[in-house]
């Protein structure tokens, strides 16, 4: 059973996602000063089964396992999609390589899973959108940062192909200016291997990596943040293109 300082912080963001607003910061130091690993995941599994349904997670290298947060359905959309000011408050910009799991996970103790997971995965390029539902999100407690779906505002799904090398060519432009150009790695050296771990540590958090889900590796970009009516496109070698635009409505 989630504890009442999981339930409080849950309730939260339930509201801050519904109203497009931001808690005070003080909510998430409250829930970091004393939150268990158990507490973060209770948290994202209140405010997935009020809001959800997960259609998409995020990754990224950990100390002991990796960073694993869920992704809300109602903030995936496909590339050219807009986002609006009424849906996120800000527009953090992350172009990265992610994963469609396109058939059943093979069995994790498999003496050939790598091979086996590559086979049952497609390939994606993406942007995240980073948005957070307490104050100061940037620079809120981890716990508290993980515990909100890791500042997760949408994730918009492009193009598909073959990931080239471990270091593909990227191309970032807001409203045709190139902002990021050039070769660039995911967080923690590999895709694949950001893939591998996500599978071996995720468990049944929220269901678990489901057919048609897709799980997103990481910042190819940095994190620059956009003002409403800027256009954002992405590319990634071997991938293809993704698109969106910020509106001020």
């Amino acid at each position: 059973m989630p504890t009442p300082l999981a339930e409080r912080f849950a309730a939260t963001l339930i509201e801050a996602h519904r109203t497009n607003s931001r808690a005070p910061a003080s909510a998430a130091a409250e829930f970091s000063a004393s939150a268990t690993g158990a507490d973060v995941a209770d948290v994202q599994a209140l405010v997935a089964d009020e809001l959800g349904p997960v259609t998409a997670w995020k990754t990224a290298p950990g100390a002991d396992k990796p960073m694993i947060a869920p992704i809300l359905g109602r903030r995936v959309k496909p590339s050219g999609a807009t986002f609006g000011t009424d849906e996120i408050g800000a527009c953090g910009i992350e172009l990265e390589i992610a994963f469609r799991l396109d058939a059943p996970l093979p069995p994790l103790d498999a003496p050939d899973f790598a091979a086996r997971l590559r086979e049952v995965v497609t390939p994606i390029v993406t942007i995240e959108v980073v948005d957070g539902r307490v104050e100061d999100f940037v620079d809120a407690p981890a716990q508290a940062k993980l515990a909100d779906n890791q500042n997760n505002g949408g994730l918009v799904l492009g193009g598909t192909g073959t990931i080239v090398g471990t270091s593909p060519a990227v191309r970032l432009a807001f409203d045709g200016k190139v902002v990021v150009e050039g070769q660039a790695t995911p967080p923690g050296g590999d895709a694949w291997a950001a893939l591998e771990r996500f599978v071996l540590h995720v468990g049944s958090l929220c269901g678990g990596f489901q057919v048609g889900q897709v799980l997103t590796t990481g910042s190819l970009t940095g994190m620059p943040f956009i003002e409403p009516g800027t256009r954002v496109e992405g590319e990634v070698e071997g991938l293809g293109s993704v698109t969106l635009d910020y509106a001020a409505r």
